[in-house]
C-alpha cells in the first residue's frame, strides 16, 4: 500500500479461529478484525490476530472508536495497524496516529506483550513502531469531506476507507448509493486522495468480482473484498438455489 500498489483484504466479524485461518490462507494481503460491528471482544481479537499474523498476513483492527486505550491493547497483542471509524478532523487523525507510537513520536504507553515478543524482542519492536503501524482513517461523515485534505496529510495516516452507509446517512440519503449527492461525494473523496497520493479505500461488502474489477478501474488501491458472514451466506444460498433449480 505504501508503494501505491493494490492491497486486497477482507473483513472478519465472526470470532472463530478457523474462519480467520481459512481467510488468511486464501491469499489476502491483510485482514481486518472488526470490533465495531461485531461481538468480538479483546481476548478473542487477540487469538484472531495471532492466527492471521502466523499465516503471514497483516492483521488490522477496526476499533469501536478512536480510543487510545483500545489502540494500545490491540497493538500490544500484535495488530499491524488500525482502522479508525468516523474521523472527521485532522486533530482526530493525529490522535489516532499518536496512540500507535511511543513517546516522543506519540502517546502510547509501553508494555511487554505478544507484539514485543513478551519482552524478548522489545528493541526490534521499538524500531518498528516509530514508522511501522498502519493507520487507516474511515471517512464516513460529510463533516470529514470539508476537512479531507487536512485529514489525509496528517503524518502517519497511510490511507482512508470510505464508510458508504454512514456517509449516505450523514448526507440525508441512507443507503441510496445511486443518488447524485452520494456519487459526487464519493468522487470528491477519491480524487482528493489521488491528488494527495493517499491510498483510497473502499469496502465491497457483497462478494462480487465484477464490482472488484470496477473498483480497481476507479483507482481504489486499499480494497476490502467481502466480509466473512456475507461470503458464508452467499455461498450457501447459491448452492441451495442451484439445487432448487435442478429439481424443478
Amino acid at each position: 500500500m505504501r508503494k501505491n500498489e493494490i492491497a486486497l483484504g477482507s473483513w472478519i466479524t465472526l470470532g472463530n479461529p478457523a474462519i480467520a485461518e481459512i481467510m488468511a490462507r486464501a491469499g489476502f494481503d491483510w485482514l481486518v478484525v472488526d470490533l465495531e460491528h461485531s461481538v468480538i471482544g479483546i481476548d478473542v481479537a487477540g487469538d484472531l490476530i495471532r492466527i492471521i499474523d502466523l499465516c503471514g498476513v497483516a492483521p488490522l483492527v477496526r476499533l469501536t472508536s478512536n480510543d487510545a486505550n483500545q489502540i494500545k491493547r490491540v497493538m500490544d497483542v500484535g495488530a499491524h495497524g488500525i482502522v479508525v471509524p468516523s474521523v472527521n478532523s485532522p486533530a482526530e487523525a493525529a490522535r489516532a496516529v499518536a496512540a500507535t507510537r511511543y513517546a516522543p513520536r506519540g502517546s502510547r504507553g509501553v508494555g511487554l506483550g505478544r507484539a514485543q515478543g513478551y519482552g524478548i524482542s522489545f528493541q526490534d519492536y521499538l524500531k518498528w513502531q516509530s514508522e511501522g503501524p498502519v493507520v487507516i482513517v474511515m471517512i464516513e461523515h460529510k463533516e470529514a469531506i470539508d476537512q479531507l485534505e487536512e485529514i489525509l496529510t496528517v503524518p502517519g495516516v497511510d490511507g482512508f476507507l470510505i464508510g458508504p452507509y454512514d456517509l449516505s446517512c450523514s448526507l440525508g440519503i441512507p443507503g441510496q448509493f445511486e443518488k447524485a449527492e452520494f456519487t459526487s461525494a464519493l468522487a470528491r473523496i477519491r480524487e482528493t486522495g489521488k491528488r494527495l497520493g493517499c491510498p483510497a479505500g473502499l469496502h465491497i461488502v457483497e462478494p462480487d468480482t465484477q464490482r472488484l474489477e470496477q473498483t480497481i478501474r476507479e483507482g481504489y488501491t486499499f480494497i476490502a473484498y467481502g466480509v466473512d458472514m456475507r461470503m458464508l451466506d452467499v455461498g450457501a444460498r447459491q448452492g441451495v438455489s442451484k439445487l432448487k433449480e435442478i429439481q424443478r
